[in-house]
């Protein structure tokens, strides 16, 4: 079996039939569904039930509830595949990500991480997925060697549109942090990028519902860095990172640094602001540094909100 596909199920009744019917319509169908129900206290699970009883590949797993990142771990172990491939449960897949993402793997057979791009929809409280546009399947396959640099240029994955060898994830359990909902898929994801080049395909050919009420990521608005950041930070700094990613790293963990000093002076904790500005003074002479300084020295809070809504209307309607 070429693929474990592994869903993490909580509360997502009016997701989740969508989320399943689009990995059943996949081009490529050499797959099993693991679905970890994480003791949902609304009726996704016979969602699950009563689609299963048609397709022989879905399983679904139920556990008292502990958190997605003991789902994940869970579903890991239970799974068969060569590679296991993640999806949430309110994410939607194009026809062909299993089959686009199978064709970097015979591509590039040393990468044990593939992956494609995202696209973005807004929710709403009747939801379908929209039409996909044409997709070019024969995109030229990026080699993601040093992670952190990518993702400074931009987000390339998300965790609903990578998969990663099995094997691997078994050396690696437990792969997700347990306890943490901030940043955790992240955690993994640097972590394989320290063990393996990535071989990712820089299409969108996943459906990334955003701004769903209770969902993770609308949680993770929070003023502190995410732990996973410090546990790359403690990496680069001890020498446990391979040499190529250590400068980028820290680059990356400055940058969120300096991001939670413009949070903090948009919010009006201008004593917060300065005091993340100070832990960010390794960038004393970048830009992006200088600028915030002049921000929390100068500009009043309501100054600073109003360009920050606009610095992100603009990067949306790029």
């Amino acid at each position: 079996m070429k693929f474990s596909v592994l869903i993490p199920l909580y509360n997502k009744q009016a997701c989740v039939g969508l989320t399943l019917q689009s990995v059943l319509a996949q081009t490529f169908t050499d797959f099993e569904i693991l679905v970890v129900d994480d003791g949902s206290t609304d009726d996704g699970s016979k969602v699950v039930e009563f689609i299963a009883r048609n397709d022989g590949r879905i399983r679904l797993i139920q556990q008292k509830n502990a958190g997605v990142s003991a789902a994940r771990n869970l579903g890991i172990s239970e799974a068969k595949g060569e590679w296991i491939a993640f999806l949430d449960a309110d994410d939607w897949w194009h026809p062909n990500h299993l089959r686009i993402l199978e064709r970097a793997i015979n591509s590039y057979s040393t990468a044990d991480m593939v992956s494609t791009a995202l696209r973005r929809v807004p929710d709403a409280s009747v939801w379908s997925p929209l039409p996909w546009p044409e997709i070019n399947e024969n995109a030229t396959i990026e080699l993601i060697e040093d992670l952190p640099m990518r993702w400074a240029l931009g987000i390339p994955f998300f965790t609903s549109s990578v998969a990663v060898r099995r094997s691997l994830l078994a050396n690696m359990q437990p792969c997700f942090p347990v306890g943490e909902n901030q940043g955790e898929d992240l955690d993994l994801w640097f972590r394989i990028g320290e063990r393996t080049t990535i071989a990712h395909t820089p299409v969108a050919l996943v459906a990334y519902r955003t701004d769903i009420a209770g969902s993770l990521t609308s949680q993770h608005a929070v003023r502190v860095l995410a732990p996973f950041l410090l546990r790359m930070q403690r990496r680069a700094l001890s020498g446990e990172m391979p040499h190529i990613q250590r400068r980028s790293a820290l680059k990356l963990v400055v940058h969120q640094k300096i991001t939670l000093a413009r949070e903090a002076l948009i919010s009006g904790s201008r004593f917060e602001g300065v005091r993340r500005l100070w832990e960010a003074r390794q960038a004393w002479a970048t830009p992006r540094w200088c600028l915030t300084v002049f921000m929390a020295l100068v500009m009043p809070s309501f100054i600073i909100r109003r360009w920050d809504h606009w610095r992100n209307f603009r990067t949306e309607a790029k």
